[in-house]
């Protein structure tokens, strides 16, 4: 494989797991999943990701911006982010994909990352609100709703680079 296209595969996967991890954050991940996906698929000429998929794609990365933002307007809080947040977020993603990678393989790295991931940035918010006045903490249906779409959004992204790239290997 030549060194260029080395190069072009490395960066499609790490904007791949930016893409998933920036769920967790809230931020639009599948949104970029969905542009990593069709620049590569216009790099490649369109032979292994059809039109079809991308509008697959595209409607998915819209559903779950969507339900973010109805949750947010809803009112799910969004996640406090601190160094010490993110440190323990990207331990988690780690030991998370340490974890699953051995019994999911490729499925479980990508699932490890984020469900790790999540579960060290929910740890953190929990620490941080037992650390407030009763008065100024969050509702626990704020979190749990924050949570349950953050997990909505993640899973719909991890179904979306499952799709790419089966549609790329197969």
């Amino acid at each position: 494989m030549p060194p260029l296209e080395t190069a072009g595969w490395s960066l499609f996967f790490a904007v791949l797991i930016v893409g998933l991890y920036a769920n967790i954050y809230g931020l639009p991940g599948t949104v970029l999943i969905f542009i990593d996906v069709l620049v590569y698929a216009s790099v490649t000429g369109f032979c292994t990701i059809g039109k079809a998929l991308l509008v697959s794609l595209l409607a998915i990365a819209l559903l779950a911006e969507g339900l973010e933002l109805i949750l947010y307007a809803a009112g799910a809080s969004r996640f406090s982010v601190s160094k010490k947040g993110i440190a323990v977020s990207v331990l988690g993603s780690v030991a998370g994909a340490l974890l699953l990678t051995r019994y999911l393989y490729g499925l479980g790295t990508l699932a490890g990352i984020f469900l790790g991931g999540f579960l060290g940035i929910l740890l953190m918010e929990l620490m941080h609100q037992m650390q407030l006045r009763p008065s100024m903490r969050r509702t626990k249906g704020s979190i749990l709703g924050r949570s349950a779409g953050t997990l909505t959004k993640g899973g719909l992204a991890l179904s979306m680079m499952v799709l790419a790239l089966m549609s790329i290997y197969s």
